[in-house]
């Protein structure tokens, strides 16, 4: 059950993703959203009750747009980049320093939010790993801490299987992909379909938690 008895008031970054796009039609029929922001680059022919679209320029200045929000409770942030599709400079901003930045803004606008991070398997919060995704997701974990406290939570899958069919990115993902059957008979803690993802990222989001990083396994139960 939600920890309130009150619609909450949902902001979504990354809500046309495979992740997102779920997660924005979960929230749309949630009786216990209220209102849902999503932030986009360019105007898109969404149409809904609940769902107001906030056009961003700048994903790491919110100064325009934070005022035009009311008070929110839940931050989920699907934003994400492919690794070896953008450079090295690119791909550190858009993992740390986007969700970073909305993470600061949200929190001085509303202090009591929750702020949900869309992370991987293996990030690596010691700083150390020899692996750019890793080293990267494990930076902006410990950054989003830092200004969330346990009101942050940290959403690790292992491989996402797509649920809706799309254009894979590379030839390493179409590989994956025929591999899902296999993979899922390893167990519950290296996939999980994006439809599932989403359904446990909006389950931590709207229920009360104490521990902040959720790993594979733990999403697949969440889901159900």
């Amino acid at each position: 059950m939600p920890d309130s008895l009150f619609p909450k008031h949902i902001l979504i970054a990354g809500a046309s993703g495979m992740v997102g796009s779920h997660l924005l039609e979960i929230c749309q029929q949630s009786e216990d959203v209220d209102t849902i922001f999503i932030l986009s680059r360019k105007p898109s022919n969404l149409q809904h009750a609940k769902t107001k679209e906030i056009i961003v320029d700048d994903f790491l200045n919110y100064d325009k747009v934070i005022p035009m929000m009311e008070k929110i409770d839940v931050v989920f942030f699907c934003v994400g980049v492919y690794t070896g599709a953008v450079d090295r400079d690119t791909f550190r901003t858009i993992t740390i320093d986007y969700p970073v930045e909305l993470a600061k803004a949200v929190y001085k606008h509303s202090p009591a939010s929750k702020f949900i991070l869309l992370s991987g398997a293996g990030a690596d919060r010691t700083e150390k790993s020899k692996v750019m995704f890793a080293k990267d997701k494990g930076i902006a974990e410990n950054k989003l801490f830092e200004i969330y406290g346990n009101h942050f939570h940290s959403a690790r899958p292992g491989y996402i299987y797509p649920v809706i069919k799309r254009k894979e990115p590379n030839f390493s993902y179409t590989f994956f992909r025929m591999l899902y059957p296999i993979i899922k008979l390893l167990g519950k803690k290296y996939s999980i379909t994006s439809l599932e993802l989403a359904k446990a990222m909006f389950a931590i989001g709207m229920n009360k938690q104490e521990q902040t990083v959720f790993e594979n396994e733990e999403m697949t139960k969440i889901a159900g």
